[in-house]
């Protein structure tokens, strides 16, 4: 996994899960609690997250609105759309581009 970027706009890239939650719940705090305004993350370089790494977002969505700011998804990839459409968190979250589903996530390869 890999996080790079500044407390405006994060790129989280490779896997996010149980081996590398701790380093990237410190980045996602040392962004939040550095900054102002929306905290994007870019997730087009994510390859996959477990119910871990999905703990991690949830818990920076949540520091987040403590301070007063507010966490973007942006660049969802499919997998990852399907994960927070079964756990509904994409009702909760802020994604970009309407946080609706996308077209793409209805049709059945």
């Amino acid at each position: 996994m890999h996080i790079r970027g500044d407390h405006t706009q994060l790129v989280v890239g490779g896997r996010l899960d149980v081996r590398s939650a701790a380093d990237a719940r410190a980045a996602l705090h040392t962004a939040v609690d550095s900054g102002s305004g929306d905290l994007v993350l870019d997730l087009a370089a994510l390859d996959s997250w477990d119910a871990t790494g999905l703990g991690v977002i949830m818990g920076a969505h949540r520091r987040a609105g403590r301070q007063g700011r507010r966490l973007v998804l942006r660049d969802v990839p499919p997998q990852m759309w399907r994960v927070l459409v079964a756990t509904r968190l994409h009702r909760i979250l802020t994604i970009e581009g309407g946080g609706t589903l996308p077209a793409r996530i209805l049709t059945k390869p």
